[in-house]
């Protein structure tokens, strides 16, 4: 059994989106800041890129679930979840989070804020 763990991740992957709940954010849009962590038991070390995440299909990912407008944002993270451990079945922990800057509420709110986490050993 091996005693590493790999992590890849994004952090503050930003992007524009239609998300919310009410008629109106799906119409004006907001800016949202997503983090991204997967972790993993690798199976070697010999410079292939088959043997590890690729943080290119990470964005990727977050990317086309962005655009796919969802009225919660944990229907969103829940599809990312889904779409990493579709490409990557051995992950066996992901943690995605998302940042609403400015939901539009009253009083002054830098963002919102919402996390899923997946674990394989649970």
């Amino acid at each position: 059994m091996s005693r590493f763990k790999q992590t890849v991740a994004l952090k503050d992957v930003k992007c524009f989106a239609l998300h919310g709940y009410y008629p109106e954010e799906q119409l004006t849009g907001n800016h949202f800041i997503i983090d991204l962590t997967t972790e993993f038991t690798p199976t070697g070390f010999d410079d292939e890129l088959a043997q590890t995440v690729n943080y290119e299909d990470l964005n990727s990912i977050i990317k086309v679930e962005m655009k796919n407008t969802q009225k919660l944002l944990e229907t969103v993270l829940n599809n990312i979840v889904i779409k990493v451990m579709e490409r990557y079945p051995f992950v066996e922990k992901i943690d995605v989070s998302m940042k609403k800057l400015n939901p539009p509420m009253p009083g002054q709110i830098g963002h919102s804020f919402v996390k899923l986490s997946y674990s394989a050993a649970d």
